[in-house]
C-alpha cells in the first residue's frame, strides 16, 4: 500500500543535520520525513555518509548541530539512559553481519529485546514462538547461531528486531552478506512484516532490488541528498 509522508504527522523527522569528523564534514544540513509504516531507502556510494546518518537516526552518533526527532522525541537532546528506553522501545535494528549473540539460542536471541523492556515470561515465550514460526523458523528455536546458515541467522535478526513492536526499524545493508536466492528472501519478508505491522523502515542500501522495495529513495552524495524520488 502507498504511503503519503504528508498525509500525517511524520514519525520521524530530521532537520538539518550536520555531522563532522575532526575536519571532514560526513553530514551537510540533511532535512527529510518518514511517516507510519513508510520504507524509505538510503542508497549512494561508499563513504557517501549512509551509516553515519543511520547512527545519528539511531541515537548510536550525535549530530553536530541539526534536530532528529522520532516519535515526538528529540532524540540528540536524551540523557543516555532516556536514550536506551527509546532504543529498546521504539527502535529495532537489522545488520549487515547479524550480531547475533554466539551463546544464546534463536529463540533467546529474539527474546533477549523483550527481556530489556520488562516484558512477563509467558508474553515472551508466546511472542518469540509465533514469530519464529511466522519466518519458518519455529523447529530451529533452540539452534545456536553457529547452526544456522546465513539466512536463518538474518531471518532470527528481523525476528528479534520486530519482537518489541518498534515505530521503526533500521536496517544496514541487511542482504549484503548474502546470496542472491537468501537476499530476495530477506527482502521479502521485510517488506511483507513492515506492511502487516506499519512498521516504518530506514534501509541502507547498495543493491537496487532493495531499493525497490520501499516507498521512496534518497540518494546520498558526499554527505548531501543529491537525487530524492
Amino acid at each position: 500500500m502507498p504511503v503519503d509522508p504528508e498525509s500525517s504527522q511524520p514519525l520521524l523527522r530530521v532537520e538539518e543535520v550536520v555531522k563532522s569528523y575532526g575536519s571532514r564534514t560526513v553530514l551537510h544540513r540533511l532535512s527529510f520525513t518518514v511517516a507510519t509504516g513508510e520504507r524509505l531507502a538510503l542508497t549512494g556510494p561508499s563513504g557517501s555518509g549512509k551509516s553515519t546518518l543511520l547512527n545519528c537516526l539511531g541515537g548510536v552518533d550525535r549530530p553536530d548541530s541539526g534536530r532528529v526527532i522520532l516519535d515526538g522525541v528529540e532524540v540528540q537532546s536524551l540523557a543516555s539512559d532516556a536514550l536506551a528506553r527509546l532504543r529498546r522501545r521504539t527502535l529495532g535494528t537489522v545488520f549487515q553481519f547479524f550480531h547475533l549473540l554466539p551463546t544464546l539460542t534463536a529463540a533467546e536471541n529474539v527474546e533477549m529485546p523483550l527481556q530489556l523492556i520488562g516484558v512477563k515470561a509467558e508474553e515472551r515465550a508466546s511472542r518469540v514462538r509465533q514469530a519464529l514460526d511466522r519466518l519458518g523458523l519455529g523447529p530451529r528455536a533452540d539452534a545456536l547461531p553457529s547452526q544456522l546458515s546465513g539466512g536463518e541467522q538474518q531471518r532470527v535478526a528481523i525476528a528479534r528486531a520486530l519482537i518489541h513492536r518498534p515505530r521503526l526499524i533500521l536496517a544496514d545493508e541487511p542482504t549484503g552478506n548474502l546470496d542472491s536466492a537468501n537476499g530476495g528472501i530477506i527482502l521479502d519478508l521485510l517488506r511483507e512484516l513492515t506492511d502487516e505491522t506499519h512498521t516504518a523502515l530506514i534501509l541502507v542500501t547498495h543493491s537496487e532490488e532493495a531499493a525497490a522495495i520501499c516507498h521512496r529513495r534518497i540518494h546520498l552524495q558526499d554527505g548531501r541528498a543529491v537525487i530524492r524520488t
